[in-house]
């Protein structure tokens, strides 16, 4: 059972490994333009803004298809975002400022985009750490979802840290702006829905069950 889950998701984890793979290529074959360093962190930043928003999309488009596979996938594109971020962060620390702790600290507190980038990537950390069947054993069903909903701020956060960075065109922050505030919407609508059914059944059910 295990092997068939593997092999079912497997042509999904390649599709997700295509951008790390395409600058990886393009990178040696000298494809990147004139200052690699910046398209590197540009395209991983982008991809990890992506991946957080396919799995806040999960469960709308579940309720609206009824296609319940793709729960599957969840945990799955949200550690995909935590791969890129952490190469978007690698990236700015190693190639851009080498290791200088003190430029780096002076960067995260005095630019606003860095410093709200660097707070959406912490908030990553424990949704990453807490990711495995093993760790909701431990937390509990309910403290293990309201953890995750971290996941909301970082969205927020995401997308405020790539407003910040473009100082022109913006139109593709706020497409993402967009994209994320109506994702927003229909999980809270979602849940809007369900406390109500909640509350009915309770209330239908015999005393002492």
């Amino acid at each position: 059972m295990r092997l068939k889950r593997l092999l079912q998701k497997a042509p999904v984890v390649l599709v997700c490994l295509a951008p790390v793979v395409w600058l990886a290529w393009a990178a040696v074959q000298g494809r990147l333009g004139a200052n690699p360093i910046s398209e590197i962190t540009k395209e991983t930043g982008t991809w990890t803004l992506r991946f957080v928003v396919l799995t806040l999309a999960i469960t709308p488009v579940r309720k609206l298809t009824g296609w319940n596979l793709l729960v599957r996938y969840r945990r799955m594109l949200g550690l995909f975002a935590f791969f890129y971020g952490t190469l978007h962060l690698v990236t700015y620390i190693w190639l851009d400022q080498f290791f200088d702790v003190a430029s780096i600290t002076k960067d995260v507190l005095k630019r606003p985009f860095i410093t709200v980038g660097f707070a959406a990537f912490l908030l990553m950390v424990p949704l990453a750490l807490t990711s495995t069947t093993g760790w909701i054993r431990r937390l509990g069903g309910k403290k293990w979802q309201a953890l995750h909903r971290l996941v909301y701020a970082t969205a927020v956060l995401g997308v405020v840290h790539y407003w910040w960075l473009v100082k022109a065109d913006i139109s593709r922050p706020l497409a993402y702006g967009a994209i994320v505030g109506t994702l927003l919407a229909a999980r809270l609508a979602v849940r809007g829905k369900a406390k109500p059914a909640a509350r009915r059944v309770v209330a239908s059910s015999p005393r002492g069950v």
